[in-house]
């Protein structure tokens, strides 16, 4: 649904509270005092059907109706079975926004006429277009807009974090806990079990118009996973994003979807989906606590080495455990550090090592001194202090020395005051100075490394990955269609065995040498294509199907049969198979016989990839061990498409299987390099056949002298939907220019960047400045990832890319001029930019690449296209004229501003953001 309407619940002006009285337990009663107590500065009516005059001193009408005018917001607290009228009667009021607090169990009971209390929640919200927050919901806190419009019982400071969540106890635990700590927000929001404004729509709201540096997000079920995916992408890329997610187990999973072939824990893909977003994700909700500290308190990391400064190595050790255990890094301290350290004669138990062991008769004073040496060092990114008190050095005097001394630490600082009753006062210091303190070593570790996992997810999301090792082309998939519609005139969901061989051929993947055969007669006659023992399996629809294990994996093999050697046995094979299928699957046609060579020697790894499909995040890319003797669910990664060479191999980083790899392969990086471009031409294959539903190869051969499919199998569905929009490879186009050459304009992709880098290095001075607004000499490594890698479904870039030996496939290519645009999550508007380069002006290549993006925009739907052009860029202002753009001088920021209406608005809402942009 978007922002549509949403600014009435973030910056109210008039509320309205229905259902509010002054009774102990009024719900209503306690949403009028938060907002008094908060001191709303707006006006605050009560509607309550029994007739009070007022309500806590607020003016109180019976209903809806006699209000004395349009609140921009009601806050809904009467029973939730009332919420379907009221919601009726405040659209047609003409109320934008409306908050339902109140919930129950027979949310879906649909006994009553007109479907359940859901469904007539959302018709009405649909009649009039006002936008449903809850049922079940907390409310929502704006601290520094002085709202809180919630049944908590804690005030709410303002902050830099904003949390959303999807619980109301949650975040009410949230609120208490906070408090505690004195953290402030810059929004609270909680969802409940909304009709209608959904998680993703927040995160766009609170990306678009919120200062928070930080989102906290708690997840239970995701309902439109693009938009989630999209809406996520686009935050992380601007501030921190921490998420948890509960239903990670199939018990308190509320999703009702039905499980994921091949996979054992839907979970996974969850975490996948984070990671690809720039989320870190913490486990439980006392990480999430302490990542709010974390987050809330701690500059950014440079790195990922930490070390530890304590008074006692038992504690030191534990977190060692901890920070090797969850995949961090112990810093090892420069010669400069160690002869410090030494000379002072610091460390009782290492002399010079880290971890530093202060030892138990360590004062404030030396807790200080050993803190300004290793914080110095400039191999350490973070410092732990670890502390346990004791006569000599009680907790509190050294958080107060250290407190004191802050600002001589050169980098991050983390604490662990361990202890109940003296470590209390100790963490309170800390608490008050702002430094992130944690009641034992594990904690503080832990919180460390999310900060080294936002690092992380961080750098794939900035990443230029490598040139793609295989793009299709109209030829492959025009194929591959024709199979999969073969397949489904004959009434088939599934390709045959050697189809999806053809399949596989097509787009690069080598599978082992077979001969399909129906009968045992041309089974013995194929025997003469193979000199070496050969394995017969049959083909039937029960084992055409991908993902598809018994509870005892190795009797997979049963229709397989091995070490065959002459014709007799070849044909008794086709026999005894036949028997055994006609006799275990009466119902399963047989569709053909496979004969291939044996696949024995050459140091053999049996690995597993393939393609399947989440009811969620719909096709999902799978690697891991393989083979048919090993529990196929034990080793299985995932990772959502599309993928580049980067993601490939951060994929297959995390398996068993890289490590297999790593210790037995003569070339490991040949051979990650052939798995990355294998997962690759997957991911290309799940764009490219929406009707793919899964597609298994099991086992995968990798040996040193090739990597072979040896077992595989393919099922279709209905078109899926992507989480993360595939390229859109029907966009692009050749055309010819006005000089003779040829160009191809297509849309952009994250393996441009070295493209983008070129393009920009043949720039004049002039060109930057009408693009940029100022300068720019050199674009970074983030400029680049930006440029390059962009979200298909909210923004687009059309490149004009010349090859520079015209016909030649291989030859060098370079970048005449591109268009980009950046939509708002409501496609109301979208902000278009376009520059040629200098030496191809003239040559109709910015009319070119605005009419197509014109052409695309208008496409999905796009209601304006607006940009700004400097004063004295004339041929970009004659450009404008030439393609119908409305032209205005901006004084404030003495630009022009370009305007092109590309669609009429359907509603009342879309005219109004038409004409109040910043609504």
């Amino acid at each position: 649904m978007g922002t549509r309407f949403l600014r009435h619940f973030f910056e109210p002006t008039t509320l309205a509270v229905i259902g509010a009285s002054e009774k102990p337990h009024s719900m209503g009663g306690l949403v009028i005092r938060n907002l008094q107590e908060g001191g709303f500065p707006g006006d605050i009516w009560a509607v309550n059907p029994k007739g009070y005059a007022s309500v806590f001193e607020q003016r109180c009408v019976k209903s809806v109706a006699e209000l004395p005018g349009v609140p921009d917001l009601a806050v809904v607290c009467t029973p939730v079975a009332t919420a379907p009228k009221l919601i009726e009667q405040l659209g047609r009021f003409g109320v934008k926004a409306v908050m339902v607090l109140s919930g129950g169990a027979y949310l879906d009971d649909r006994s009553a006429d007109g479907g359940s209390i859901r469904e007539r929640m959302l018709k009405a919200a649909r009649r009039s277009g006002i936008r449903v927050l809850g049922p079940e919901c907390l409310g929502l806190v704006v601290p520094g807009r002085r709202l809180n419009a919630t049944y908590a019982s804690q005030p709410v400071k303002p902050g830099r974090v904003a949390y959303l969540g999807q619980s109301g106890m949650l975040g009410n635990a949230m609120i208490d806990w906070a408090a505690g700590r004195g953290i402030g927000f810059s929004h609270l929001v909680t969802l409940g079990d909304s009709v209608d404004v959904m998680l993703p729509d927040l995160i766009d709201y609170i990306n678009q118009y919120s200062p928070s540096q930080a989102i906290l997000l708690h997840l239970e079920r995701i309902h439109d996973s693009q938009h989630f995916m999209t809406a996520l992408r686009d935050a992380s890329r601007n501030r921190l994003v921490l998420a948890i997610k509960s239903g990670r187990t199939a018990q308190s999973d509320l999703s009702n979807v039905s499980a994921t072939p091949g996979i054992a824990n839907r979970d996974d893909i969850v975490d996948a989906a984070l990671a690809r977003a720039g989320v870190v994700r913490v486990d439980n909700s006392d990480e999430l606590f302490d990542a709010l500290e974390t987050l809330s308190r701690m500059k950014p990391l440079r790195g990922d080495r930490l070390a530890i400064v304590a008074n006692g190595l038992g504690p030191a050790l534990l977190a060692i455990d901890k920070l090797i255990s969850a995949g961090g890094k112990l810093a090892q301290f420069s010669d400069e550090t160690q002869q410090a350290l030494l000379a002072g004669d610091f460390d009782v138990s290492l002399p010079g090592r880290n971890p530093v062991d202060l030892g138990g008769n360590a004062t404030p004073e030396r807790f200080v001194e050993a803190l300004e040496v290793v914080a110095a060092d400039p191999n350490v990114d973070a410092v732990l202090v670890v502390h346990a008190p004791t006569r000599l050095a009680p907790s509190k005097l050294t958080a107060q020395a250290i407190v004191a001394n802050r600002k001589c630490f050169k980098r991050n600082l983390l604490t662990s005051w361990m202890g109940l009753e003296e470590a209390l006062f100790a963490r309170h210091e800390c608490n008050l100075a702002g430094i992130p303190t944690y009641i034992s070593p594990e904690k503080a570790v832990k919180a460390f490394m999310h900060m080294v996992d936002y690092q992380r997810v961080q750098a794939l999301l900035q990443q230029t990955p490598p040139s793609l090792p295989f793009t299709t082309t109209q030829d492959i998939r025009a194929r591959c269609h024709s199979l999969i519609e073969q397949a489904k005139t004959r009434g088939r969901d599934l390709l045959t065995h050697e189809e999806t061989a053809q399949v596989l051929a097509a787009y690069g993947i080598a599978s082992a040498p077979s001969r399909y055969v129906l009968t045992p007669e041309q089974g013995a006659a194929a025997v003469g294509d193979f000199q070496e023992h050969m394995a017969l399996k049959v083909i039937h629809e029960h084992n055409c199907v991908p993902y598809r294990y018994r509870q005892h994996p190795h009797k997979l093999s049963a229709g397989l049969l091995q070490d065959l050697a002459t014709p007799e046995q070849v044909a008794d094979g086709v026999r005894r198979l036949g028997d055994k299928v006609r006799e275990k699957f009466p119902d399963s046609h047989i569709y053909s016989y496979c004969l291939q060579p044996m696949q024995r020697g050459k140091h053999s790894l049996q690995l597993c990839a393939g393609i399947t499909r989440d009811p969620i995040f719909g096709p999902v890319i799978v690697f891991g061990i393989g083979g048919y003797k090993v529990n196929v669910m034990a080793d299985r990664h995932v990772a959502l498409p599309p993928l580049n060479m980067t993601l490939a191999a951060d994929l297959i980083s995390r398996t068993h299987a890289a490590k297999l790899v790593g210790e037995h392969s003569r070339d490991p990086e040949r051979d990650i390099d052939r798995l990355c471009q294998l997962l690759v031409k997957l991911s290309q294959m799940a764009s490219d056949l929406p009707e793919l539903r899964g597609l298994e190869i099991n086992p995968l051969l990798l040996n040193r002298d090739d990597m072979v499919a040896v077992d595989f199998a393919m099922d279709l569905g209905e078109p899926a939907r992507h989480a993360i929009m595939p390229y859109p490879e029907e966009l692009r186009e050749w055309v010819t220019l006005e000089n003779g050459m040829h160009a191809e304009i297509r849309p952009i992709r994250g393996e441009d960047a070295p493209l983008i880098s070129g393009f920009h290095s043949q720039l004049s001075e002039e060109s930057i400045r009408f693009r940029y607004f100022h300068h720019k000499a050199d674009l970074t490594k983030r400029d680049l990832s930006t440029l390059a890698q962009i979200n298909y479904d909210r923004q687009m870039a059309f490149i004009a890319e010349h090859r520079v030996a015209d016909g030649a496939v291989d030859a060098a290519k370079e970048m005449l001029g591109v268009v980009r645009v950046w939509n708002d999550p409501d496609n109301i508007r979208t902000e278009f930019s376009i520059i040629i380069r200098d030496d191809m002006h003239g040559q109709g290549i910015g009319s070119l690449l605005m009419n197509k993006m014109i052409r695309y925009c208008k496409g999905v739907g796009t209601l304006e296209m607006v940009g700004k052009i400097m004063v004295d860029n004339h041929p970009m202002r004659a450009l404008m004229k030439n393609l119908g753009f409305t032209s205005r001088y901006n004084m404030e920021e003495q630009v022009i501003d370009a305007t092109l209406r590309l669609n009429e608005p359907t509603s009342e809402w879309q005219r109004h953001r038409l004409e109040n942009p910043g609504d």
